[in-house]
């Protein structure tokens, strides 16, 4: 059975770029539109035309290099913002003008000083002029999720009837959980009359951690298109991680049963060039593109790694673009990944001297951070009778601990490091000379 197509909306280079500290000039948002082409979005967002002479030409480069996306341009509802956004867009492959205008009473009353009957008027005005200039329309009723229902549907229905080939619903201030969200996007299906001229959009923010969760919940009560960022960067708390969203479709099919057109193995290096680009590092613990990501320094996780690397990933880092994993060495690591290194260094030890020397390395795990390769060479010469050096030509330096990919077919091998480490080196099976429920016990 045909699975349905989720469009993927990149805001990286506008919502992302809001975040403080990730403005980018052109020759950078040049670099990574390009990235986000090979990535496989659908539609970039490439910026904010009438916000800055920077941002025109960067969209207007962007329009004019990049043929395959859709490219979109932000514009306020209303004419100067739309002929500027289209000046820098018409020479796009894939043009879209993306008009926004706030709907919620606290933003009418507090931002623009405006009705309802006013805020409905200028939205359908300015679909209409968008509309004379360009096929492909979205628009955005900023702070949906806190507009009075019925004025919601009947505002959509004004712009549906303007013009807009897609509706995007953005939690612009984080405050929905996936039940809320997931209900407006189904009451919007149901309340709004001419609902199949147009896409629904979802666009959230992360201010209460669930972005991520709101934009999978509003996929299934049937919004077609996703609104995100690389490393779900954005204001405030940021936008719903793009990588995120994309990965549990892929992983948790039987739950989503979508497809996008993402190369999932470009998620890692897009990553990376956003962080480099924009000085922003990514927190450690990041899903799916963090640096711990796919690492393990617990005994009982190192023990299940080198057994079978499914006993505790549920998708191979190479399908994401991450090298490979990582096993840490530290104070919490058991006897079978210590002696797994020592080999790969070139030592051997019998279980004696195998219990001699983990007990020291816990004592020198526990009083430093970083245990290097030069820390466990150190730890053979105390006493140095304890080592037994073995040709390193013994070692095996390529895995025969392989398991089948998380998404079938294909084998991949572990790599393991210590903690600050040096040289990366294969993931190699131990030999069995003592008890597994020693070792897990080792590791606890």
């Amino acid at each position: 059975m045909d699975r349905a197509r989720i469009t993927i909306f990149d805001t990286t280079l506008r919502d992302g770029e809001q975040s403080p500290g990730c403005s980018m000039n052109v020759q950078e948002k040049m670099r990574l539109a390009h990235q986000l082409d090979r990535l496989g979005v659908d539609v970039i967002e490439a910026g904010f035309p009438i916000a800055s002479e920077g941002d025109f030409t960067a969209v207007q480069a962007i329009s004019a290099a990049v043929r395959r996306p859709v490219i979109a341009g932000l514009a306020r509802a209303c004419a100067p913002d739309i002929d500027r956004a289209w000046q820098a867009l018409k020479a796009a492959a894939r043009p879209r003008i993306h008009v926004f205008l706030a709907t919620s009473d606290i933003h009418l009353q507090y931002k623009l000083k405006i009705s309802r009957q006013q805020c409905l008027e200028q939205a359908r005005d300015a679909v209409r002029h968008a509309k004379s200039l360009c096929e492909d329309i979205e628009f955005s009723p900023e702070d949906a999720t806190r507009t009075d229902p019925e004025f919601l549907y009947q505002l959509l229905e004004a712009v549906i009837e303007a013009g807009a080939t897609t509706l995007n619903i953005p939690d612009t201030v984080g405050y929905c959980t996936p039940a809320d969200f997931g209900q407006v996007i189904e009451n919007i299906h149901q309340r709004v009359h001419g609902i199949e001229k147009a896409a629904i959009s979802a666009h959230c923010h992360n201010d209460l951690g669930l972005a991520v969760a709101n934009t999978l919940a509003a996929i299934k009560a049937g919004a077609r298109q996703v609104e995100c960022a690389i490393n779900g960067i954005g204001e405030r708390a940021g936008n719903a991680a793009l990588e995120e969203i994309v990965v549990t479709l892929r992983v948790r099919p039987d739950q989503y049963p979508y497809e996008t057109g993402v190369v999932s193995e470009q998620l890692f290096v897009t990553s990376q060039l956003l962080s480099e680009t924009t000085g922003v590092s990514v927190q450690p613990n990041k899903a799916i593109i963090g640096r711990n990501a796919f690492a393990h320094a617990a005994g009982i996780h190192q023990d299940g790694m080198i057994k079978n690397p499914l006993t505790y990933e549920i998708m191979t880092p190479q399908s994401v673009g991450v090298p490979d994993s990582t096993l840490v060495l530290g104070k919490h690591s058991g006897r079978h990944a210590l002696s797994l290194r020592f080999e790969q260094l070139g030592y051997q030890f019998d279980r004696r001297e195998l219990d001699d020397i983990y007990r020291r390395f816990v004592v020198l795990a526990d009083k430093i951070k970083n245990v290097t390769d030069q820390h466990l060479r150190e730890l053979t010469r105390e006493p140095r009778e304890a080592a037994r050096r073995i040709p390193p030509t013994h070692v095996e330096t390529n895995s025969a601990a392989t398991a089948a990919a998380a998404t079938g077919g294909g084998h991949f091998s572990r790599p393991f490091v210590a903690e600050n480490p040096g040289p990366t080196m294969s993931l190699t099976p131990m030999p069995e000379h003592h008890s597994e429920q020693e070792d897990y016990l080792w590791g606890v």
